[in-house]
């Protein structure tokens, strides 16, 4: 089996959006270490930690794609889909063989995943190396669980609240506790903006396939509650996720240049301009890069003005 079906199974373009919430994280981790003066040796450590996020919250991202591509090619739901080719529905790869794909991912990732926990809190936090042991393997089973099996809550109206756990809160407060063992309040405020604006790229892709979802009884949330009901849900994602991050900014910070992440949402809200003309879905597909970058985008300016 070629290496380009492989690359092109995983989605490479989806990683971006996927690492966006520990860039944030970790940045915030940094940010508190000069505002509280914490002196935890893992701030003072190399980036080892940040680096084996990274490649942890990659493994995530290329099994729940992985997932995707088998759960809906074995249930047909991507015989007529529009956008990327997937492998599965395509028959270059078969489902036997996508199967493997996943368990070697699966296995992979819990690897870094263990790595990094460890790395994190050595062997006098067991209770938090349990935890987040346990939160990874929950990692698995939801990128699993989304597409896959008969109770897959991405077929019942689910994935919203999955992605915007575990890609906005679980992502960013999780990151931020690896390196300061602490939680704070108003972490919750980026984290949110962050689950927000992944959430609005899964229901561009939601939008995208409405007709199609429906008729494989594929009942996404944007099935459920239709087209124009879903454009107003897209607006309130961008506009509450850019007030959580200006509350939060304003909570802490007192320089204008941390202001400078509004750049990112100017795509965003032309995004929005183009969802409220749009008519005819398949045209939405290529609006899903452009909020993605845009949260990586916001990921990355909000790192370089807070630290």
């Amino acid at each position: 089996m070629k290496l380009k079906y492989w690359l092109a199974a995983a989605r490479l373009r989806t990683l971006p959006l996927s690492i966006s919430g520990i860039i944030l994280g970790c940045s915030l981790a940094k940010f508190r270490k000069h505002q509280f003066g914490f002196i935890h040796a893992e701030l003072e450590s190399s980036y080892s930690i940040f680096i084996l996020a990274i490649l942890t919250t990659i493994g995530f991202q290329v099994l729940s794609n992985f997932a995707n591509d088998y759960g809906d090619g074995i249930k047909g739901t991507d015989n007529n889909r529009v956008g990327e080719q997937r492998l599965v529905a395509s028959g270059i790869i078969s489902a036997k063989q996508m199967k493997r794909g996943m368990i070697v991912t699966a296995i992979l990732t819990l690897i870094i995943a263990i790595a990094l926990i460890y790395k994190a809190f050595g062997q006098d936090n067991f209770g938090y190396s349990l935890l987040f042991f346990v939160l990874g393997t929950a990692c698995i089973a939801a990128a699993i669980k989304y597409t896959v099996g008969n109770n897959a809550y991405g077929y019942s109206g689910f994935g919203d609240v999955f992605v915007f756990l575990f890609f906005g809160w679980l992502s960013v407060i999780g990151s931020y506790f690896l390196y300061t063992k602490t939680i704070h309040w108003d972490l919750f405020l980026p984290a949110t903006t962050i689950g927000l604006l992944c959430i609005a790229v899964l229901n561009l892709n939601n939008m995208r396939d409405r007709i199609e979802d429906a008729k494989v009884n594929k009942n996404t949330l944007v099935v459920k509650m239709g087209s124009q009901k879903a454009k107003r849900y897209h607006y309130t994602l961008i506009i509450v996720a850019l007030i959580c991050a200006i509350v939060y900014v304003q909570l802490n910070y007192y320089a204008p240049k941390q202001y400078l992440f509004l750049i990112a949402f100017v795509p965003l809200f032309l995004n929005m301009v183009t969802v409220a003309r749009n008519i005819i879905h398949k045209e939405l597909d290529s609006e899903l890069k452009k909020v993605a970058l845009s949260t990586f985008l916001f990921a990355i300016l909000f790192a370089i003005f807070s630290v």
